[in-house]
């Protein structure tokens, strides 16, 4: 299994010289099974970029799960080229998000005023799978789902292949709870061993005293789950609008500090748009 990221960023794209190591692109992540399968999970303004690549690989057939509805987790899917292409075939997983399902989200989406281009009238073939098991299977890539800690709900996903697995929590507060959430010890149950973490740290604790109650963790806490799970490397995920690449940095050597200091055995990052792992 191989897993790319597009883009990192939480809430709205940014741009500028501050934000280059990191990247300014909204959450997407390419999600590679061995048998060659593209699982897309969510589709922010990365997802621009990697549907040119896609294009340029000849891949057609894709399967696109979504986290939920918000604008930064769909705000990029009317600028993915392969949905212009008779060839494309794509199947959405999605559960109802914000009460609404994501099929109804991108319909709104790619409708007048905010776009030109109906969703009806695109070339790919869609399949929107409403369903939302918990468990389920993508060209033997086993995907379990949790519910998030997160205003108008969601759900996060992990991926398990062989003896490999990766566990992506974006947007899920651990330091309050929201309607439909699950639990501080559902949470590092279902990251259990992982060999990749990926959770939302958007804010320092100090900030955190402003935003609880805005769907999104202090990197602490986010460092707290990781080593209590035993997790192998835990990415720093959601990037504040405001953060630039030296801050993040700041963050990352406090939690490597912090993992030294407990005597624990972890590798600690903070997820670029270009990071990638083969697990």
């Amino acid at each position: 299994m191989k897993v790319r990221f597009w883009g990192a960023r939480g809430s709205l794209p940014v741009s500028g010289e501050e934000y280059v190591r990191y990247g300014g692109n909204t959450t997407c992540v390419d999600v590679r099974s061995k048998g060659g399968e593209v699982i897309i999970i969510d589709a922010g303004t990365g997802l621009r970029e990697l549907g040119n690549l896609l294009l340029k690989q000849g891949i057609r057939e894709y399967r696109m799960l979504f986290t939920h509805g918000h604008w930064d987790h769909i705000m990029g899917f009317p600028f993915f080229m392969p949905l212009y292409s008779r060839k494309t075939k794509l199947e959405i997983f999605g559960c109802a998000c914000a009460q609404k399902t994501i099929q109804e989200i991108l319909d709104s989406t790619m409708s007048a005023p905010n776009f030109p281009v109906n969703l009806a009238d695109i070339n790919a073939t869609i399949h929107f799978n409403g369903i939302c098991p918990h468990n389920f299977d993508i060209d033997g890539v086993r995907v379990e789902t949790i519910p998030m800690n997160h205003p108008n709900g969601g759900h996060a996903y992990k991926f398990i292949e062989g003896d490999s697995s990766f566990v992506f929590l974006t947007d899920n507060e651990l330091g309050a709870s929201h309607e439909g959430g699950a639990s501080y010890q559902e949470y590092v149950a279902f990251s259990r061993g992982a060999d990749l973490l990926v959770h939302d740290a958007e804010y320092r604790p100090k900030e955190y005293k402003k935003t609880k109650g805005w769907g999104h963790s202090t990197f602490t806490d986010a460092l707290g789950l990781a080593m209590e799970a035993g997790v192998k490397r835990f990415g720093l995920f959601h990037h504040n609008v405001e953060r630039t690449d030296d801050d993040l940095d700041s963050m990352v050597e406090e939690c490597r500090r912090r993992v030294v200091e407990a005597g624990v055995r972890m590798e600690c990052f903070g997820v670029s748009q270009k990071s990638e792992f083969d697990l």
